[in-house]
This record gives C-alpha cells, structure tokens and sequence, in this order.
C-alpha cells in the first residue's frame, strides 16, 4: 500500500535530522501522539528541540537557526498560533535575503485541524503570510505533492510556509485535476477542501452539471497549470476559489487574479464570517461536499 502523508512526512524528518543533520523544532514535539504520528521519536541528541511554551518566541528561535546554517523544521501544531509566531518570521526571516543578501530558510509546519478547539487554534491561516514579500505558500494533502515541496526546498534558500492539514494525514492517494470539455464552472478548492470539493464535483457531474475541478497547491507565487486557465476562459459561468481560510484573504486574491485571467467572475467560498466556538454548535468548519453543491447550484440557478 502506498505511504500516506503522515508516512511521508515522518521520513522526512527522519531524512533531515539524522541524515542531513538540520534541525526539527516546536512545541510539545514528543508529548502523546508525536504530532499526530508525524515525527520520529527523536530527542534532542537527535535535533529535535523542544521549545518553551512562550510562543512569541519559537518564530524568533527558528530565525536564528536557519542564520546559523541549520535549515530547521519550524512545527506549529495549531495554524492559529501563527498569530505568535509570524513577526520574527516575516519581519527577519523572510527579508532578510532581499535586504542583505543573507539566506534564512525555514520549513515552516503549519498544521490546521478544526472542531472544537476554539477561536484561536482552528482553521488555516495562511492568509496572515500570503501579504509579506519574501515567502513561499504551499498546501500539500498528498504524499508525493508533500515530498516534492519539500525536495525544492532543499534545493533552495527560502521560507516555507507549509500549509498542512491534519484531515489530509491518513490520505495515500493523489489527487487528479477534473477537466471538462466546455464546462459550466471551474471549481479551484484549496487544502483540506480539494476532498470535499472532489465529492461535490463527483455528485454533481452525474446531474450533468459539467463542473471542472483544479486543486491548488502552490499559493504563492500562485501557479495553476494552463491547461486550467483555458478550462476557466470556456466556462459558461466562471469559477468558484474554495478555502478553508476566511474568504476576505487568499480566496479573494485568488479569485480578483483569475477574473483578470480570464475575464470571467470568480465566486469564492470559505469559512464563515464568524468566531468559532467550542463546542459543535459553535464551530466554523471549511466548506463541506454539501456546502459546495449548494453553491454551486445557487450560481447556475442565477444564470
């Protein structure tokens, strides 16, 4: 059976600390569970370091291990903690190439979940980063998309941000772009929402609905391949950018680059416009396969 993405992940951390002899840092790294299984159970000796729980302060700590050569695997278990985390890495880390020529690579683990955990830790946030000069976004939900991305940064001499997901952990297949001769609409879903967007798609192309399907990987700089762009310019109805960070971020953005693009209207879908809670009643989740559909059905219908 194929490796999933917590398999592949877990050896590539293995990979760079015994091997290349770099760095893994975060917090509670070795408590239950090793960050949902992802992590060999490594210790210190090994180069895996445990930081404190003052969070402002691990962003700073990975800044001054990649200046000093060490290329660290920067792990933030909840997405929302970036909130702590980002100044040093977006104020130092990732200008500093720009300002002084002086490299500071970091892969930055971003781990999002949802349900139940509040209004801080749940969701992804890679909208807070997507603004800044000097960064790499990327939402890898399989294995091979996640090994690639890592092997081009090793390769290179940038920031990662690395926008994962703890629903895509148990994933071991890819995930295929859906190409439509002439279609309606062109579904582009990001993270955790390519497998609900897949579904919907699925579901709603038996109805004959003709809806096309892109799943995004790179975020910034965005690159969609062009096969896409021209499944977008013959969509009778546009597109629909789906995330599972609030709309007013890198849907958007998304959405207003591939309107100039194309020249069509491009919808957007993502979380709703509220607090999440902690309890099921209060939670915020990414659009569902459910979700989806009806909105796709609500754009049609207008037409």
């Amino acid at each position: 059976m194929a490796k999933t993405v917590r398999e592949t992940i877990k050896e590539i951390v293995y990979y760079h600390l015994k091997k290349k002899k770099f760095l893994a840092m975060g917090q509670c790294l070795s408590a239950v569970g090793w960050v949902g299984g992802t992590l060999p159970e490594l210790y210190e000796k090994d180069g895996m370091i445990e930081l404190s729980m003052a969070d402002v302060a691990g962003g700073g700590i990975a800044t001054g291990a990649a200046l000093a050569g060490k290329r660290p695997i920067y792990i933030i278990r909840y997405q929302g903690f970036n909130w702590y985390n980002a100044p040093m890495i977006l104020n130092y880390a990732c200008k500093s190439k720009e300002l002084w020529n002086v490299s500071c690579p970091i892969f930055i683990r971003s781990i999002a979940m949802e349900g139940k955990i509040g209004p801080v830790a749940g969701s992804s946030h890679h909208s807070l980063y997507y603004r800044m000069p000097g960064i790499k976004i990327v939402s890898p939900m399989t294995p091979k998309e996640y090994k690639g991305i890592y092997e081009k940064f090793m390769k290179g001499d940038d920031v990662y941000y690395v926008s994962e997901h703890r629903g895509s952990f148990n994933n071991h297949k890819e995930l295929i772009d859906v190409e439509i001769n002439r279609p309606n609409l062109v579904i582009f879903a990001i993270s955790i929402t390519r497998f609900e967007a897949k579904k919907a798609v699925e579901i709603l192309n038996k109805k004959n609905f003709r809806i096309s399907l892109c799943n995004i990987l790179w975020i910034k700089p965005f690159k969609v391949k062009k096969k896409m762009i021209n499944q977008l310019k013959k969509a009778k109805y546009g597109g629909l950018v789906i995330d599972d960070d609030y709309e007013d971020g890198i849907a958007k953005n998304i959405a207003n680059d591939l309107s100039i693009i194309s020249n069509k209207k491009i919808h957007t879908l993502g979380l709703k416009n509220k607090s999440a809670g902690f309890s099921k009643k209060g939670d915020n989740l990414p659009p569902d396969c459910k979700e989806i559909i009806s909105k796709i059905e609500k754009i049609l219908v207008k037409k």
